[in-house]
């Protein structure tokens, strides 16, 4: 970008350092450690927002004046008529359906052999209908395929059996005979059309390149994750690699289910296969647990529903409906604000134990994956009650320029702990479901998109700093009118989102603030000792001798092998053609393999990311590692732009790709 180009241009005029004052201290929120597991939303970061050294810039201009909202608008309503214009005339060449991927080849085969994605001319099919699916594999020969069809019809007539007689059982809870509620029933006894994919096999135009040197170093990475996970955690929902040992969170085979769809784009048949008989025979949801309605819909249905879309196998999707039903209880609150957690044996939901509020985040980054369900079995209660949502949280009163409150009551439906914006924890994924529904439905639902840039005009104006003393680009969190410069690891995967409306006719800059961005979290690894990121960093806005740019906590020192900086690396790769970001993501790989791998099986999160010769194992594998930051390394490291087109394909916030829905020709 050089010198002259600086992330000064998306900051307020007569914005600038200033000397900062006395730290403010701020009362945490109710709660104090989130869900109580380092997942993707684990913390609330209220008081670390307000405290330590504040920034001293001048916030007096930070309410939204009329004019400047009326400039959004405006500019807002300008995008989309040149988004809606141009994509008219796409629709007349754009293909309906995504490409299906082929049938992984066998693993243990020469791994060089295996497909990626067969373009092809797919069939239009429509909102809310099941898609016309190919699910034949190339060269596989018709006796083994008539084999392999033999068993999967005896086993789904044995899977219908035993669900069957499990929806039969009356759910006995807390000493009460509890009946289902209406409209949040179990699914129902009565068999339904199946959902039968196209027996027309893919039209094949180009065989897929064989994997390069920097995929199969990634295939090597997830079969020795996997192989950890198969010896010392089959079935269970996450591995602890040092201990060799499991540790469980919903029982519901969590990394397996996560791990489906990387397993087949990594052409690993063998093991894709015996994950799949895992869950024909294993996997039953008819269970007295409590599950996290957000974690387990990005990672357990959202993983049903891609595994469906890039095999054709109907199973899947079976297990992904009756999931989906099970989880509906969650939405039957006062305010339509669903609770956060559902039992999904007994219907029962609740907010967290500390709280009655439920996550921002995670009350508005589900839609994807019941907007899906919703199309495929056309049952619109999924659907309806995800949107909802949606709806809901628009209107409300309590955001900043388009930047929303990271709690939401489930008795009101009104914010909570207002005044604090962030995009890291408890929020993050509110903004990347803002465009992803928009670009999953065809870019027909206007609210959405210009909530999406009204969101980035607000970031730009109140969030965006710039560090010392290598002029680093980062988006910091508000607290009260005071800026804290604490940027979470999560916050990176806003360069990807970014670039992702980019590319789908949204401003420019946004991709010129993407790069920017992609730089700083690039420089959040390369800065440390491990060359991974911590958990957490603060950034110098000062210039001080010696000083890095990026600042350490202690308690802020781990690395849960997240993905965010390598998915963002993959889309900016994807969109813009620069090797450098597939070489950052290279650096990232061999820091993975240097400091988190486990001799017997597995990758272990680490304590200490600047410390090389003691970074303290945390003895964890969390379910996103496989599910996520291998798939987006293999991905990244592929040069094919139809793998997973961007163009036919919308990932969820777990990496899940799910179809873009286009309108029918004529639309």
């Amino acid at each position: 970008m050089g010198g002259v180009w600086t992330a000064l241009r998306w900051l307020p005029a007569g914005v600038g350092p200033a000397k900062p004052p006395a730290p403010l201290r701020a009362r945490p929120p109710d709660a104090a450690s989130g869900r109580g597991r380092p997942g993707r939303l684990r913390r609330c970061h209220v008081s670390d927002a307000a405290a330590g050294a504040a920034s001293g810039l001048h916030l007096g201009d930070a309410e939204p004046r009329p004019e400047l909202r009326r400039q959004q608008k405006l500019a807002a309503a300008l995008v989309l008529e040149a988004v809606n214009g141009r994509s008219a005339e796409e629709r007349k060449m754009r293909p309906a359906d995504p490409p299906v991927l082929p049938a992984p080849q066998k693993a243990d085969a020469n791994p060089e052999n295996f497909p990626g994605v067969l373009p092809q001319k797919p069939k239009r099919h429509f909102r809310r209908r099941p898609p016309n699916l190919q699910i034949r594999a190339p060269g596989k020969d018709s006796e083994d395929r008539r084999q392999d069809d033999t068993q999967r019809r005896d086993e789904a007539v044995g899977d219908a059996r035993r669900e069957e007689n499990t929806q039969r059982t009356v759910v006995s809870w807390r000493g009460a005979v509890i009946e289902p509620q209406p409209g949040t029933e179990l699914p129902s006894r009565k068999a339904e059309a199946p959902h039968k994919p196209s027996s027309q096999a893919p039209r094949i135009q180009n065989q897929a390149a064989s994997p390069n040197e920097r995929q199969r170093a990634v295939i090597d990475a997830f079969r020795h994750a996997w192989a950890g996970y198969r010896k010392f955690a089959w079935g269970h929902d996450e591995l602890k690699p040092v201990s060799r040992s499991f540790s469980e969170w919903f029982g519901l085979g969590l990394t397996l289910i996560d791990a489906l769809d990387t397993m087949w784009i990594l052409g690993l048949r063998k093991e894709f296969e015996e994950a799949r008989k895992w869950v024909s025979k294993k996997l039953r949801f008819q269970k007295d647990v409590d599950v996290n309605l957000f974690e387990s819909t990005i990672r357990i249905l959202g993983g049903l529903l891609s595994a469906y879309h890039l095999s054709g196998d109907d199973l899947f999707l079976k297990k992904a409906e009756d999931f989906g039903n099970r989880l509906m209880p969650a939405f039957q609150t006062p305010s339509k604000i669903p609770y956060s957690d559902v039992n999904i044996g007994t219907g029962a939901a609740h907010p967290p134990r500390w709280t009655s509020d439920s996550t921002v985040a995670e009350v508005t980054s589900i839609q994807l994956e019941f907007r899906e369900l919703s199309r495929l079995t056309g049952s619109r209660k999924f659907q309806e009650a995800a949107e909802e949502v949606t709806r809901r949280v628009h209107s409300l009163s309590g955001k900043k320029d388009g930047l929303v409150p990271m709690f939401i009551n489930t008795h009101s439906g009104l914010f909570t702990h207002m005044g604090v914006f962030t995009l890291g924890a408890r929020a993050d994924s509110y903004y990347e479901y803002l465009l992803k529904q928009w670009i999953q439905g065809g870019k027909k639902e206007t609210q959405l998109v210009e909530d999406y840039l009204e969101a980035i005009e607000g970031i730009k104006r109140h969030l965006l700093r710039r560090s010392e003393p290598r002029k680093l680009t980062f988006v910091g969190e508000l607290a009260h009118g005071r800026f804290s410069a604490k940027m979470d690891h999560l916050v990176c995967f806003l360069p990807g989102t970014l670039a992702l409306g980019a590319h789908h006719g949204l401003p420019a800059d946004h991709m010129e603030l993407a790069r920017a961005l992609m730089d700083t979290c690039y420089q959040m690894n390369r800065q440390m000792e491990t060359g991974l990121s911590p958990e957490i960093v603060h950034f110098n806005l000062y210039p001080q001798s010696g000083q890095k740019d990026v600042q350490v906590k202690p308690a802020d020192r781990h690395n849960l092998l997240r993905p965010e900086t390598v998915e963002s690396l993959f889309y900016l790769y994807r969109l813009t053609g620069d090797p450098k970001y597939q070489d950052w993501g290279w650096q990232i790989l061999q820091s993975f393999n240097a400091y988190a791998r486990v001799p017997s099986g597995g990758y272990s999160s680490i304590s200490n990311v600047q410390d090389p010769l003691n970074p303290q194992p945390r003895d964890k594998m969390e379910s996103f590692f496989v599910g996520e930051t291998l798939k987006y390394l293999y991905l990244l490291f592929s040069d094919d732009p139809d793998l997973l087109s961007l163009d036919a394909y919308v990932f969820n916030t777990e990496a899940h790709p799910l179809p873009i829905w286009v309108p029918p020709r004529g639309a």
